[in-house]
């Protein structure tokens, strides 16, 4: 850190923490910048997440999933004491930048941020046919005998040369419902 670090308007800073303290991080500045009266300074912490709808034997289950694991977004105005706070917070190793001094986040990519935080709706399921629409299998029908929820892969049953062949490891994003 250089002395004297003076900003005078807010910007999004990204603070690496240890996977899995995201949600302690950011409630551990909120409180220390309420107990030290600087919520003026330290605007809003965000663990960015997206709510993700899969279907699962049939059902609909919704679950929320961290979009960048080991990283919290801290909107404030950055100065000595904001960084020493943030910095010192248990959880945090530094900030993302050169040297791991704070750099803004553009506008622009806390724009694009927004719509990645938009739902996503996932509807694959085991018997479920589907058209590859990139690599090898391009333009294949295949039916999914196995889902991995966990992965976002699938394996297809495809009928090639007159012979059901095994595609494991489809991506989601290979595929589309017919």
């Amino acid at each position: 850190m250089s002395k004297d670090i003076r900003e005078d308007k807010p910007a999004w800073y990204v603070a690496h923490t240890y996977s899995g303290y995201e949600n302690r991080v950011k409630l551990d500045i909120e409180q220390t910048a309420k107990n030290r009266n600087m919520e003026d300074l330290i605007i809003d912490i965000k663990v960015p997440t997206r709510v993700v709808t899969e279907v699962k034997a049939g059902k609909e289950v919704k679950t929320e999933k961290k979009l960048f694991p080991g990283y919290v977004l801290i909107n404030m105005i950055l100065n000595d004491e904001t960084w020493y706070i943030v910095r010192n917070t248990r959880g945090v190793t530094g900030f993302v930048g050169p040297d791991s001094k704070a750099v803004p986040v553009p506008i622009e990519e806390m724009d694009l941020l927004a719509e990645a935080e938009k739902e996503v709706v996932i509807k694959y399921d085991v018997g479920d046919s589907v058209l590859v629409t990139v690599g090898p299998f391009k333009d294949n029908i295949g039916k999914i005998i196995e889902v991995n929820y966990k992965k976002r892969t699938v394996t297809l049953a495809i009928n090639i040369m007159g012979g059901e062949n095994l595609v494991k490891n489809v991506d989601y994003a290979d595929i589309k419902k017919i």
